[in-house]
């Protein structure tokens, strides 16, 4: 199956302040959050924050923070930034 994945307005502000290496490992969790869904065990402290929502490290200091309801086929990225600063 084939997730779609979108990232809202506040993440893409978010990942226009990452640096190159972390954009890059952003843009291979996304490609891993389409072809396999939104459980991603094999990231960095990969874990979910509640219902239908889960998170990730992409290095030490950042993270990427996404929804998912069952059923549906959308993923969507609503948070790429500091851990510091993270919605959790």
């Amino acid at each position: 199956m084939i997730y779609e994945v979108k990232i809202t307005k506040k993440a893409l502000r978010g990942l226009e302040k990452l640096p190159i290496n972390v954009r890059k490992l952003l843009f291979l969790l996304i490609e891993d959050l389409k072809a396999d869904g939104p459980i991603q065990k094999g990231w960095h402290n990969f874990s979910p924050l509640g219902k239908d929502k889960f998170h990730c490290h992409l290095n030490y200091r950042y993270v990427a923070c996404w929804n998912y309801h069952r059923g549906e086929i959308e993923i969507e990225v609503y948070y790429v930034g500091s851990r510091e600063k993270a919605p959790y």
